[in-house]
């Protein structure tokens, strides 16, 4: 349904703003969100009255196939929650003065269109000349209230930002509750946290190709170890932002400048498997989803998650897709570990590939999928946290992470 105050806006303005969200920081980077506002909006705007469907969305959207029932799959209400924050988000941030705004009510799957009403300036009447102006004659104190209202308006004006800079720091955007359970551990010390990204060591050129360095076959050869995913740098975005809501700066490093010195005295959130952020392999990591190479078999070499202690139903190696061709699907990890020194925490967020490290990531700073690990752990306030690891299905489109489903969680220790 669209709503219009103060002047007429036909459907051709209301698509322009919805292409205008899809170019933007905060969607640009989700092409499974740009789909849905799009097939949303188109919805909203030339099918009023008619209510669309989760298995429309499902089907038609997501690739879900058709026997998709949405009592036993959430992946349209994770999506659409997804849409809303992103949403907020954008007129928070980048469009707080778009005349056209875009809302997804809760509850629902239809797309409001509301026009700001436009803001009418008022014209002051003149003011009657004085006797003295209109006979040329300066008046005494002339000069003495010049000087007053030289100094009262700095006064007000000083006043004016005083109040504007307390005003805009009252208003910060509330940090979400899970948020506050999830992060508390990396925000509550006295030191900030570092982010540790890796960056694998390569050999080749950029302009004719690289591949993985291999210690056994590329003795002597240049080793280039300043490239990183494109998974990876979107973590470190995905951190920031909910970082800077915590009013917490963080620090980044490379993964092969990261020494053993840095991992005893701070917290620390590890972004990239150990196949690639080889820091990890000298500090206490995962133990019930570890991530190995396939020893023997059609899939020898390939990196996968094994499973150390499988539960019913479950198998025992978790593997993506093959290499040789397009990232369809992969596994990521989220796992909270004590660090060398039991005091600090460090958190693991990694992929068989780029694409799950970046799952790994969006799913612990996103709202609804951080309270639904909260609540498979169990977790309500945050001594509740505990040690976890947890196992992440990544369905991957066009090199974006568009389902991401939680299949398994590990408490450490039970």
């Amino acid at each position: 349904m669209a709503l219009t105050h103060g002047y007429d806006v036909g459907r051709n303005e209301f698509f322009q703003q919805v292409d205008k969200l899809i170019n933007s920081h905060s969607l640009r980077t989700s092409e499974s969100l740009c789909k849905l506002l799009r097939y949303l909006a188109e919805r909203s705007l030339d099918h009023r009255g008619v209510p669309v469907k989760e298995y429309q969305i499902a089907t038609e959207v997501l690739g879900r196939p058709a026997g998709f029932d949405p009592q036993n799959d959430s992946t349209v209400r994770v999506q659409a929650g997804r849409l809303r924050v992103k949403l907020e988000e954008y007129y928070s941030h980048e469009g707080p003065e778009d005349p056209i705004v875009i809302e997804l009510p809760k509850g629902s799957y239809a797309l409001t269109f509301h026009v700001r009403p436009a803001t009418s300036k008022l014209t002051e009447a003149p003011r009657p000349r004085p006797e003295s102006e209109k006979s040329g004659r300066q008046p005494a104190n002339r000069g003495w209230v010049i000087a007053v209202v030289v100094l009262s308006t700095l006064l007000a004006g000083a006043l004016l930002l005083l109040v504007r800079g307390r005003t805009q720091s009252s208003a910060k955007q509330p940090v979400p509750p899970v948020y506050q359970l999830f992060w508390n551990r990396f925000v509550a010390g006295p030191q900030q946290p570092w982010v540790i990204f890796s960056n694998g060591s390569f050999v080749g050129r950029p302009e004719t190709g690289m591949r993985y360095f291999n210690s056994s076959a590329d003795s002597g050869a240049l080793i280039l170890d300043h490239y990183t995913g494109v998974g990876e740098v979107l973590a470190v975005h995905q951190l920031d932002k909910v970082f800077v809501l915590l009013n917490q700066p963080l620090r980044v490093k490379r993964g092969s400048l990261f020494s053993l010195d840095d991992a005893k005295n701070n917290d620390l959130i590890f972004v990239g498997s150990p196949a690639e952020n080889l820091t990890l392999l000298d500090i206490p990591g995962t133990q019930e989803f570890v991530f190995q190479r396939v020893p023997s078999g059609p899939r020898k070499g390939d990196l996968g998650v094994i499973n150390v202690h499988p539960q019913s139903g479950e198998p025992g190696i978790f593997l993506g897709s093959i290499p040789t061709q397009p990232t369809s699907e992969d596994y990521a990890v989220i796992a909270l570990v004590p660090g060398i020194d039991p005091a600090r925490s460090v958190l693991i967020l990694a992929g068989t590939t780029t694409f799950g490290t970046q799952a790994a990531a969006e799913y612990v700073c996103r709202q609804d999928s951080l309270a639904e690990l909260l609540r498979r752990l169990g977790v309500s306030k945050a001594t509740d946290l505990k040690p976890f690891e947890a196992l992440l299905h990544v369905k991957v489109a066009h090199g974006v992470p568009v389902i991401i489903d939680l299949v398994a969680v590990r408490k450490r220790g039970s």
